[in-house]
């Protein structure tokens, strides 16, 4: 085993990238990027970071800043509670702990957003904390060289993998330990294709000698994508359109929408803007010219969004219900928005 570590160590001294969160020990830095890249590809990522970085520099400035400002800069990542999460943690860090990111495990994984991989990541690399760091690179890397045949999206699969990772951590050197471990898995042992014939410990890999890297890491079924229909009204009067804000347990909450009915199945427009919930945006009486978009498919992890946008001229705005609120056009870019109504308004030459 000392010898298959010392190879992977060598490797990532190598072959490592050159990440700007690497390049700082701040755990508020650390959180940050962990927390982007826990859905996010690296090189999206990196944008990300520096420009949430540039805005919210430390805890303070993010804890103390609006919320509808920290979705605005998380727009376009999509997982929107990992935004609301930071903030709601920025604010627990500055009002429980003086603004000190904690440096006790335990503490660091109670923080709403952060789990087990997020807390061992931070607490090794920022404190030197013997945990051991187990992302996707990590689980598919060990599951094939120690050819491991349990599904790993099981509980007992992610049990046995995180007790292999912990057995073979490097206690005295966990964050780069963990560290070198991923970014192998990232870039060497990768999830299609990988160059088993050029791997530094292809010679002790099990899966490569059974002629099993294709089959591992095993997973059960993914669940069934669910079809979800989504029929926007941009409602326009002069230089207004009017925008809610999306509430309740779901996709994209807090963040600003069109007003939206959502239905079952596909639905006629005739049916629609005679539905109770057409009438309750702004009334009939003065409704002007209609205009169907074409639909547009928005695939999210275990959805599919089928959007349909239907443009309405408006004579005025009036009777308006609390959720819905007339946005000067110029202003939209202030608010934030869930992409499928970003790309929309810009195609639409709402926004620039």
């Amino acid at each position: 085993m000392a010898q298959f570590l010392h190879t992977i160590y060598h490797w990532f001294e190598k072959n490592k990238r050159d990440l700007p969160w690497r390049r700082t020990n701040d755990p508020y830095k650390i959180w940050i990027s962990e927390i982007i890249l826990q859905q996010t590809q690296v090189k999206q990522g990196i944008e990300y970071y520096s420009r949430f970085i540039s805005r919210f520099p430390d805890i303070f400035k993010l804890a103390r800043s609006p919320e509808d400002e920290v979705l605005k800069m998380w727009q376009g990542l999509g997982y929107y509670s990992r935004a609301r999460n930071l903030h709601h943690s920025a604010k627990i860090i500055v009002n429980n702990y003086n603004g000190q990111f904690p440096s006790d495990y335990e503490k660091i994984i109670s923080l709403k957003g952060i789990g087990e991989y997020t807390a061992a990541a931070i607490a090794s690399i920022t404190f030197n904390l013997p945990y051991a760091a187990v992302d996707g690179n990590v689980s598919r890397f060990l599951a094939r060289y120690f050819n491991y045949e349990i599904p790993v999206d099981t509980s007992e699969g992610k049990s046995g993998i995180n007790k292999i990772a912990n057995e073979i951590l490097d206690k005295a050197n966990p964050g780069m330990h963990n560290q070198a471990v991923m970014e192998f898995g990232a870039l060497q042992c990768t999830s299609i294709n990988p160059s088993c014939t050029e791997c530094p410990v292809g010679g002790s890999c099990l899966a490569f000698h059974n002629d099993l890297v294709r089959e591992l890491p095993l997973k059960t079924k993914r669940p069934k994508q669910k079809n979800r229909y989504f029929n926007y009204f941009l409602f326009e009067s002069g230089n207004k359109i009017l925008m809610q804000k999306r509430e309740g347990n779901d996709i994209w909450k807090n963040l600003w929408q069109l007003p939206l009915i959502e239905t079952e199945s596909d639905t006629e427009i005739g049916e629609l803007l005679q539905s109770p919930s057409f009438s309750g945006f702004t009334g009939r009486d003065n409704i002007g010219l209609v205009k169907v978009e074409k639909r547009v498919i928005h695939i999210l992890s275990h959805q599919k969004i089928i959007a349909r946008f239907i443009r309405i001229n408006i004579s005025e705005f009036k009777n308006l219900p609390s959720e819905i609120i007339p946005v000067n056009k110029k202003d939209i870019h202030k608010l934030a928005v869930p992409k499928l109504i970003e790309n929309f308004l810009t195609e639409s030459g709402i926004i620039n």
